[in-house]
């Protein structure tokens, strides 16, 4: 069978919706206030097993390379634990399911028993694929596994390297640890120097982590911005104001929100909220 690693997230979402689906059809089903229920719940089922087992099948293809990040490895081992447990249930279900659609010729009790034992199982197969779908969820964002790494292309590991850089760095700000935070959004810069956020939060760094209102303004003045660039106009603007502020120049902060208000009308709300503060600052 081919390497299908690279689908596992696409299938996984295919399996549980079609079994999440097909558990409660089926319990609707043997009501018997909706008839249509009972065809939907054995589709739903069928397709869920055969989904589950791809999902498996992809998952394993897929685990290598994250397995192999740094203290990754239990995470991989308990997502797969769980995974091939929901599918060990939905393939009981599914035989089920079948034996129902065979009995149904012979003896209508005994597809009816098939049946029920189908959504018995069910709930229980429902409480495993909760179980697998946690695990994976800490696997993806806990531990980062997969994200960046799935395609295996450069500009993804690169994308995955400045969102832990970028992060890192808020983290150490919001522990007030300025020191490190302005350390990290050097490194950040230093890595991508032409990605124009980046820049800017390293502008930014300058006056919230080095105390260096002065620097942060000289590099603003320099910055490249194109007059038709309404974002970025305004971000610098309101870096801008801030550096002002910082720098104890309010009436500079405020001539640079005036401009800001004359040139943007529309943005008349944030921009009083930012002059209402440097009022009471």
């Amino acid at each position: 069978m081919p390497n299908i690693g690279v689908y596992h997230p696409i299938i996984v979402h295919f399996a549980i919706a079609l079994l999440v689906l097909g558990v409660i059809f089926r319990w609707v089903s043997l009501t018997g206030r909706a008839p249509f229920t009972g065809p939907a719940a054995a589709t739903c089922l069928l397709l869920g097993a055969a989904a589950a087992f791809l999902a498996v099948h992809s998952g394993t293809d897929a685990h290598g390379p994250v397995e192999r990040i740094p203290g990754v490895r239990q995470a991989v081992m308990d997502h797969e634990d769980a995974g091939h447990w929901a599918r060990n249930v939905f393939l009981v279900v599914a035989l089920l399911e079948i034996g129902a659609l065979f009995a149904k010729r012979r003896s209508v009790h005994i597809a009816r028993v098939a049946l029920w034992g189908s959504a018995v199982v069910g709930v229980f197969g429902f409480a495993a694929i909760l179980k697998a779908a946690d695990k994976g969820g800490d696997l993806v964002y806990a531990y980062a596994g997969g994200v960046g790494i799935r395609s295996g292309d450069t500009a993804d590991v690169n994308r995955l390297y400045l969102a832990g850089l970028y992060q890192a760095a808020q983290q150490a700000r919001a522990q007030h640890d300025s020191a490190r935070a302005a350390t990290l959004f050097t490194q950040l810069e230093r890595e991508f120097p032409n990605d124009t956020n980046v820049r800017l939060l390293s502008i930014e760094s300058l006056m919230r982590d080095r105390d260096n209102a002065r620097a942060a303004l000289t590099a603003l003045a320099r910055f490249p911005v194109r007059p038709d660039d309404r974002r970025l106009q305004l971000r610098i603007g309101f870096l801008k104001a801030d550096a002002y502020v910082a720098a104890g120049k309010p009436d500079s902060a405020r001539v640079v929100l005036e401009r800001l208000r004359s040139s943007y009308p529309d943005m008349q709300q944030r921009i009083g909220e930012r002059l209402r503060m440097i009022i009471d600052h």
